[in-house]
């Protein structure tokens, strides 16, 4: 019979949990980018990305690229790390530029028309996580022409911020000069002090009273 720790599962199941949690944790994602969501003019030509990552490595991995969730573009297998996967293109005006080696399996859609508009849907397994499987989506938007960004509400935040600055920077002109002039006017007054108090020794005879000690002159 199966010891059982304090939380009363058995020592197996508790295993088999942990190590759930690793292959969860550890597995296979896939990713179309931060950017997700892509427009593109119709007639251009647009890179899908899709790119995999796994801890626990890759064997025999299998992916598709579907549109809309019907329509398969292509599929591939990767028989291992580093060797380039066997791919079959299904739609005309598409084509596989992944590589094993930057772990991307991305397409490209050449010459998008209006009816390219729609999910494309990136799906890959590995049978070393037992049957689980990765998607993620893509969503590309085709315009007759790119939107113009509209800048006026940046060009109002960067011309506030100038001023702002703008008035920091004289704000520090003035005050330099302020106390430039402050220093200068304190210089004047110590030599003024200074002046007056050497009249006042003056006045008060302290110039005089040098002379009165000299001797009186012999007759």
């Amino acid at each position: 019979m199966a010891s059982l720790d304090k939380t009363g599962w058995s020592v197996p199941r508790l295993l088999v949990a942990l190590l759930l949690g690793v292959l969860r944790v550890n597995g296979l994602e896939v990713s179309t980018g931060k950017v997700s969501t892509v427009e593109a003019m119709n007639g251009s030509t647009v890179l899908i990305l899709c790119t995999y990552n796994s801890c626990i490595g890759i064997r025999d991995l299998f992916f598709t690229w579907h549109f809309n969730g019907t329509v398969k573009l292509c599929e591939g297998r990767i028989p291992k790390e580093g060797v380039e996967p066997k791919v079959k293109v299904e739609h005309k005006r598409v084509e596989f530029v992944g590589s094993t080696k930057s772990k991307n399996i991305s397409i490209l859609l050449w010459n998008i028309t209006f009816d390219d508009d729609g999910e494309y849907t990136c799906f890959a397994k590995n049978p070393k996580e037992k049957g689980r499987n990765h998607s993620a989506v893509f969503t590309l938007k085709v315009v007759n022409e790119m939107q113009e960004v509209d800048n006026t509400l940046t060009t109002i935040i960067v011309a506030v911020l100038g001023g702002v600055i703008g008035l920091a920077i004289l704000a520090m002109v003035i005050k330099a000069l302020v106390v430039h002039f402050l220093l200068k006017g304190d210089e004047k007054n110590k030599e003024c002090l200074v002046n007056a108090s050497g009249n006042d020794n003056t006045e008060n005879g302290l110039t005089g009273a040098k002379a009165d000690n000299k001797g009186t002159p012999k007759a």
